[in-house]
C-alpha cells in the first residue's frame, strides 16, 4: 500500500495502524473486564496502571510493529492484489498474537487468556483489514481522477511485455499511465504492432527519452541472453536518473516457483524454490510435527506394546521393520515400521514382481504371501505405521506430506515432474493417503503429492491430519 510517492506519509500511516492496534488491545480488554469481572468502563479507567505494565504494552506494540514490517505490509502494494495484501495482514496479526502467546507465558500476564486473544485478534484483523480497504477505495478513486499517477516505460516488445501491459492497464485502480515501450528491431516487431500500443524509442534514444519525458518506473522485459550489454548499460542509464527500476523474475518461463529476495556479501539474489514449509510457517509445521509426535508416542505405548506382543506371539522374527527409504531432496534414512511380514520378505519380492497389481514402479499385492495375520490386521489399521512417528521426531519425515519411497521404488521413475516431491520432508500421512491409498493410480498420486505441495498451508495440513483418522477407521486402500 505504502508508495514512495504516495501522498499519505509512510510515517503516519504506520502511526495510524500501530493506533487501531491500540484500539484493538482496548477494546478487547474492555470487552473481558466487563464480561469476566463485571467492572464498568468508569471503575476500569481509574484502576492504577503499573509501569511494568506499560513496558509490557510498549513491547506489544513493538512486536506488532516487526511483523507487519516483516510481512512487506509497509512496502508499496499498488501492484498486489486486495487479496495478497489482506492474507498478509491476516499473517502479520496471527503472528503478533502468537508472539503475545509466549510473552504471557515469559512474564506470567493473566490478562492474556485464550479469549482475551481471540477478542484482541478477531477486533484487529477486522480494523486493520476494514482500513486498508478503506485506503485502497480512497486512492483507486483518486488514480482514476488522475491523481497519484505514474508513468511506466516498458523495455522489450515480447509476448511476456505485452501480457504485463494488458494487466497493467486493465486496473485503473492501480494508477500507472503507460508511456510505451522501447525496444529494437526484431523479428517479432510487426506482431507487436499490431497490438496497438505505442513503440516510443529504440535503446539507443532512451537516453534523449528519458531526459525529456516523466518517467517514474521502467519496466524490464529485454531477453538477457542476448541483450545483456543493452540491459547493463540501460539499468545504469535509469540509476543515473533516480528512476524505479523491476526486472520480471519469471525469465525462464518457470511461474510456479516461489520467490524470495536475498543479499550475500552486498549482491542480491532472487531465489526461486518449489519447498513448502519455508520461514516462520516452517518453523510453526516443524515444532508442531514435534509437539504432536511426543504427545501421541506418550499417548500410544500401549497400543505399540500390544502389536509387539501380537508380532512375537504369532511369528518368528524381530518386532521392528527397518529400510531405507528416499527422503527429502533425495536423501536417505532408514524408515522404522511395525514388521507385518515374514522376516525374509524382502529376498522373495524379486519372484512375486510379475503378480504385482499397481501400475508404475510401486510394488503391491493384495492377497500378499508375506503378509502375517498379524500383520495383515496391523496394515488395515494403519498400527504398522506408528513407529514413524520417532522419524518425525527425528527430522527425517513430517506428520504430513507425500509419502516416502523405498529405493526400489525409486529406481523405476521415469519422469522427471515426478522427482519435485521428493524437494520437501516425507509425511505419514497425505492427500494420497486421505482419498483413497493403495485404491489410486500412480500417476495421480503423483499428481496428488504436487498438488499438496503448490497449494500447501498450515491449514491445509490440518485438514489432512483430520481427514486421516476416518480415513483410516474406514480402512479404504490398505493392504
Amino acid at each position: 500500500m505504502i508508495d514512495s510517492r504516495n501522498r499519505l506519509p509512510t510515517g503516519l500511516f504506520k502511526l495510524i495502524e500501530l493506533a487501531l492496534v491500540v484500539f484493538s488491545f482496548g477494546t478487547a480488554t474492555i470487552l473481558i473486564v466487563r464480561l469476566e469481572y463485571k467492572i464498568s468502563i468508569a471503575q476500569f479507567m481509574a484502576m492504577t496502571t503499573k509501569i511494568s505494565n506499560i513496558l509490557i504494552f510498549g513491547l506489544a506494540l513493538l512486536i506488532c510493529h516487526l511483523a507487519f514490517s516483516m510481512c512487506g505490509l509497509y512496502v508499496s502494494r499498488r501492484l498486489s492484489s486486495r487479496r495478497a495484501e489482506l492474507v498478509d495482514v491476516f499473517k502479520a496479526i496471527t503472528c503478533s498474537v502468537a508472539c503475545f502467546v509466549v510473552l504471557g507465558s515469559l512474564f506470567s500476564i493473566h490478562m492474556l487468556t485464550k479469549v482475551f486473544l481471540a477478542a484482541f485478534w478477531v477486533i484487529c484483523l477486522a480494523a486493520i483489514c476494514g482500513f486498508r480497504l478503506v485506503l485502497r477505495s480512497v486512492l483507486g478513486k483518486m488514480r482514476t481522477h488522475g491523481k497519484n499517477i505514474r508513468h511506466m516505460l516498458i523495455l522489450g516488445t515480447n509476448s511476456r511485455a505485452v501480457d504485463f501491459a494488458h494487466r497493467i492497464t486493465a486496473d485503473k485502480e492501480r494508477g500507472y499511465h503507460l508511456l510505451g515501450f522501447v525496444d529494437d528491431d526484431w523479428a517479432g516487431l510487426p506482431e507487436f504492432r499490431r497490438t496497438g500500443f505505442r513503440l516510443v524509442s529504440d535503446c539507443a534514444g532512451l537516453k534523449e527519452f528519458l531526459r525529456w519525458n516523466v518517467v517514474d518506473e521502467v519496466t524490464f522485459f529485454l531477453p538477457f541472453g542476448s541483450y545483456y550489454a543493452h540491459c547493463h548499460d540501460l539499468a545504469h542509464l535509469c540509476r543515473e536518473h533516480g528512476i524505479l527500476m523491476r526486472f520480471n523474475s519469471n525469465v525462464f518461463g518457470i511461474k510456479s516457483l516461489q520467490r524470495r529476495a536475498e543479499e550475500f556479501d552486498g549482491d542480491h539474489f532472487i531465489a526461486t524454490y518449489t519447498r513448502t514449509g519455508e520461514g516462520w510457517p516452517g518453523a510453526i509445521k516443524r515444532a508442531f510435527d514435534v509437539f504432536v509426535s511426543a504427545i501421541l508416542l506418550v499417548l500410544l505405548v500401549p497400543v505399540l506394546i500390544a502389536a509387539a506382543i501380537g508380532i512375537k506371539l504369532t511369528s518368528p522374527g524381530p518386532v521392528f521393520f527397518l529400510q531405507d527409504r528416499i527422503g527429502l531432496n533425495k536423501r536417505k534414512f532408514r524408515i522404522y515400521k511395525l514388521r507385518t511380514m515374514i522376516p525374509n520378505a524382502e529376498k522373495l519380492q524379486a519372484s512375486l514382481e510379475h503378480q504385482n497389481e499397481v501400475a508404475g514402479p510401486v510394488f503391491k499385492i493384495k492377497e500378499d504371501p508375506r503378509i502375517t495375520p498379524m500383520g495383515r490386521f496391523l496394515r488395515r489399521s494403519s498400527i504398522d505405521e506408528l513407529p514413524q512417528l520417532l522419524n518425525v521426531l527425528k527430522g527425517d519425515m513430517s506428520l504430513v506430506g507425500p509419502r516416502p519411497m523405498a529405493v526400489r521404488d525409486y529406481a523405476g521413475f521415469n519422469e522427471d515432474w515426478q522427482r519435485r516431491r521428493f524437494s520437501v520432508r516425507p509425511g505419514i500421512t497425505c492427500l494420497w493417503q486421505v482419498n483413497g491409498r493403495n485404491a489410486i493410480p500412480f500417476d495421480k498420486w503423483m499428481l496428488l503429492d504436487l498438488q499438496y505441495m503448490d497449494e500447501w498451508s498450515l491449514w491445509l495440513d490440518l485438514k489432512i491430519l483430520a481427514k486421516t483418522v476416518p480415513a483410516v477407521l474406514r480402512g479404504v486402500g490398505a493392504a
